[in-house]
């Protein structure tokens, strides 16, 4: 997953996590705000929160990237987005090691 998961923060920590997912599924999709395809949308507790979103592509999360503002509307509320490339922490035992 290697440069297709971008890290999402900015959306109110009150929402329900199902109801983020589908909001970021759909602001992430549309093309207008350099989306593509959607390989998984999750929503981890805070605080703050966050949402992780996984692209089928790594050029659609570089395009995404290249965006400066991106904005949630939700329910008459409009919220700027902080969205950074995500990268994944290995713990020691998980490291391959080379013989």
């Amino acid at each position: 997953m290697a440069g297709r998961t971008l890290r999402v923060r900015g959306f109110p920590g009150e929402l329900p996590p199902d109801r983020v997912a589908d909001k970021l599924t759909i602001h992430f999709l549309r093309s207008r705000n350099g989306g593509g395809d959607i390989a998984e949308v999750r929503v981890l507790p805070g605080p703050p929160p966050c949402g992780l979103v996984t692209f089928e592509a790594p050029e659609v999360a570089q395009r995404i990237l290249k965006l400066k503002d991106h904005v949630l509307a939700i329910g008459g509320m409009r919220y700027p987005l902080e969205v950074t490339l995500h990268t994944e922490e290995l713990s020691p035992d998980e490291v391959p090691r080379g013989r």
